[in-house]
């Protein structure tokens, strides 16, 4: 009973305060949501007025964190008609007109996330329409890295893996690891390619001390590399670059070959130069071996026709002698 009491004259004492102010109230049951890529999501604002509703007026916005100075409308409730962004066209509609400005926002992207303003006026009510603001912030697994490299794949050169990933939320951690042939982790030097989007976070979180938007912001272009330098044989194998946040993991490789020249140390050229030099020799050793084969063949081809030749002449001397002798008797 006491405390009946005590909410009427709170409320008595509060109903002049409200008419003098002539003013919508708006308040947010919540100042921060997060929803799952492709999933619903309600965006409450509650508001409070004395007069009638027939000319109520709820102007929905979104800031996004890449580019803070650009607000844009998402829906708007004006004189009975529902206009839609035709960015949410056919996903964001109201949930309780006229008594309620809350929304629902179905299949939700990575690109929804901003911070949302709920702007009510509603006339003859004098004075600022009523603003409630919060943050919308969409999670969503990391998306396919593309894995690269770049550099001198000879021995003593250098070589740089780096692995990118476009989207993440919260953003994504990119680590690199040699697979073969024992997993080993790699020092990896994390970059982002939109570093606007990241002054951008900050500076709201600057203005804003009792909501952070950096940890699960979008992550835009994210890269991470790894260096490596005077490359060696032992440098060659298989590379593993694993993005992962709270939703998921995604993987990219890179099979890394280093050509290295055989070694040249001198006992191995001397060996080289003395096989070499023995080869020549016994090369030379078969030449003067067959030249004199040959040079003795020669010479006992010609001593047999010479012989050849004695005998002939010999035989032909027999021959014809007989002949003569009886001749000089005639």
């Amino acid at each position: 009973m006491f405390r009946s009491r005590c909410w009427l004259v709170f409320t008595i004492c509060l109903l002049p305060a409200a008419l003098l102010s002539s003013a919508v109230r708006v308040m947010l049951r919540e100042t921060s949501v997060e929803a799952i890529q492709g999933d619903s999501v309600v965006l409450p604002c509650s508001f409070f007025t004395i007069s009638p509703l027939s000319r109520l007026s709820i102007i929905w916005t979104m800031t996004p964190l890449s580019d803070p100075d650009s607000p844009a409308q998402v829906i708007v409730f004006d004189h009975g008609q529902v206009i839609a962004s035709p960015a949410f066209t056919g996903r964001i509609a109201f949930t309780g007109i006229p008594w309620s400005a809350d929304v629902v926002l179905n299949r939700t992207r990575v690109s929804d996330a901003g911070v949302y303003r709920c702007v009510v006026s509603n006339p003859p009510e004098t004075g600022d329409p009523g603003i409630g603001e919060l943050s919308l912030t969409v999670l969503a697994p990391p998306s396919l890295p593309v894995c690269l490299w770049e550099g001198d794949t000879d021995a003593g050169g250098s070589v740089t893996l780096s692995c990118g990933v476009a989207e993440g939320v919260p953003t994504p951690t990119i680590r690199w690891e040699k697979l073969q042939p024992n997993p080993i982790a790699l020092p990896t030097n994390m970059e982002s390619k939109n570093s606007a989007l990241a002054e951008a976070m900050e500076t709201h979180h600057d203005r804003s001390k009792t909501c952070s938007f950096f940890p699960h912001s979008p992550s835009g272009d994210m890269s991470g590399s790894v260096h490596i330098a005077n490359v060696s044989s032992q440098t060659s194998g298989l590379y593993r670059c694993s993005v992962t946040n709270l939703l998921g993991s995604q993987n990219c490789y890179i099979n890394l070959s280093v050509y290295s020249p055989p070694h040249s140390t001198p006992g191995i050229l001397q060996g080289v130069l003395v096989t070499l030099s023995m080869a020549v020799v016994l090369l030379a050793l078969l030449v003067l071996v067959l030249w004199l084969h040959r040079s003795e063949q020669e010479r006992k081809w010609r001593n047999g026709r010479e012989e050849a030749e004695e005998e002939d002449e010999c035989y032909n001397e027999i021959r014809y002698t007989p002949s003569l002798i009886k001749r000089s008797f005639v």
